[in-house]
């Protein structure tokens, strides 16, 4: 499946001028994600707009505000729970570890060697 079918199939996608807005990184990475999981065969597409649409039920039963690709990432993480590929604790454990990482620290050493920054 391609990103335009998805745009065909997932209706609601922010846009701006036609073009998909994404307000920070980690939205832009959720769904290029889920587009890459999709055409891998992973799910479908259907089955992801499914799950987009419990999730944005849920979300509006609890307080608070929740963006778009909020309820877009909640999706894409009970989607993956529920087909086995990871579960709820170890993406909360992966968080909580990436949450708590020093700012500017979001990447390995890949052999650049000893360096601040």
């Amino acid at each position: 499946m391609t990103a335009g079918s998805l745009e065909d199939t997932v209706v609601g996608l922010p846009r701006s001028n036609g073009e998909l807005v994404f307000a920070q990184p980690w939205e832009s990475r959720a769904f290029g994600i889920a587009a890459a999981l999709a055409d891998q065969g992973l799910f479908s597409w259907k089955d992801f707009q499914e799950n987009l649409i419990a999730e944005v039920d849920r979300r509006e039963a609890e307080p608070g505000e929740y963006s778009y690709y909020d309820r877009w990432l909640g999706a894409l993480e009970a989607l993956l729970s529920e087909r086995g590929v990871v579960s709820a604790d170890d993406i909360d454990a992966r968080a909580d570890v990436l949450c708590h990482r020093p700012a500017g620290h979001d990447h390995r050493d890949d052999g650049h060697g000893d360096h601040t920054h």
